[in-house]
């Protein structure tokens, strides 16, 4: 199997050109959905990181009781409000009747309470109906899922707790066995895989990419929430998830080497938000 080293030589690759007369909308229209009572702010995250990464909007659907701590956040965000405090089967209908028709990518589970599990079986397989790429983190991590996925334009980005919670088997701490049992998993479901860790293992099943943080000031909450942000903004414009995924955990990673270099190991996952548009504009083309 092909593994190769993520590089900013790969990475231009799988950033898509904007065309300089392109309207709104045509650079990616992403929704995140995430948040609970307790973690308000998770959602937040992805969605500002989607903003960065360059796309065009952001539809931010949480539940009502964090809907005003949400809109005080950034006027940039576009608000829909789950209309139960967890995510029910009803409060999924009303949000797949409010969304736009043409939506990108999704991001889904961030912080996200779910109170029925086909609630969330009915949020995924409604958004691929409608081909939408999708990126799952968090609580939509779970093994009844997975057959949904197969061979669809899907990323999964667990930490290895939540790679055994979805899996049934937990990564080993040798890199070599971690890198192989990716590889295993994302063949045997036919999905992307990225499994987050001091090094980031991107894997489709066929084709796998390596990215060595050693960035350590990054085990602070809400950095996971950053990458899924990224891995959905990316996805809304490069139809491949495994570039999308390999794409959004070097940049994640660029950014939190900037701001580690700036204030040590003291960062917070807001620290990395400002950071994604500089380590970024390399990246830049316009067509």
């Amino acid at each position: 199997m092909a593994r190769k080293t993520i590089t900013t030589t790969l990475v231009k690759k799988f950033i898509p050109a904007r065309k300089s007369k392109s309207r709104k909308g045509e650079n990616g229209i992403v929704l995140v959905v995430g948040g609970s009572y307790i973690y308000h702010g998770a959602p937040i995250l992805s969605s500002i990181a989607a903003l960065r990464s360059g796309t065009d909007l952001v539809y931010t659907s949480v539940p009502k009781i964090n809907v005003a701590s949400t809109r005080s956040v950034s006027p940039n965000l576009i608000v829909i409000p789950l209309v139960d405090q967890k995510l029910t089967r009803g409060a999924v209908n009303k949000l797949l009747g409010a969304l736009p028709r043409k939506l990108d990518s999704a991001t889904i589970g961030m912080g996200l309470a779910i109170q029925e599990k086909n609630a969330l079986l009915h949020l995924v397989k409604s958004l691929l109906d409608r081909d939408v790429r999708l990126s799952l983190d968090a609580s939509a991590l779970i093994p009844e899922v997975l057959p949904l996925l197969a061979n669809k334009n899907v990323v999964v980005t667990p930490h290895a707790g939540e790679f055994k919670r979805l899996f049934g088997q937990a990564p080993s701490n040798s890199k070599n066995e971690r890198i192989k049992l990716v590889e295993e998993k994302a063949k045997e479901f036919g999905i992307t895989v990225l499994l987050k860790g001091p090094t980031d293992v991107i894997s489709n099943g066929s084709s796998t990419y390596l990215y060595e943080k050693k960035i350590p000031a990054m085990t602070v909450g809400g950095t996971g929430d950053v990458l899924s942000g990224l891995v959905a903004g990316i996805l809304s414009k490069n139809r491949k998830p495994l570039e999308s995924a390999a794409a959004a955990a070097f940049i994640n990673g660029l950014a939190g080497k900037a701001v580690q270099k700036k204030l040590g190991l003291h960062m917070t996952s807001m620290d990395l938000l400002p950071e994604i548009p500089i380590v970024m504009k390399p990246f830049d083309k316009i067509v």
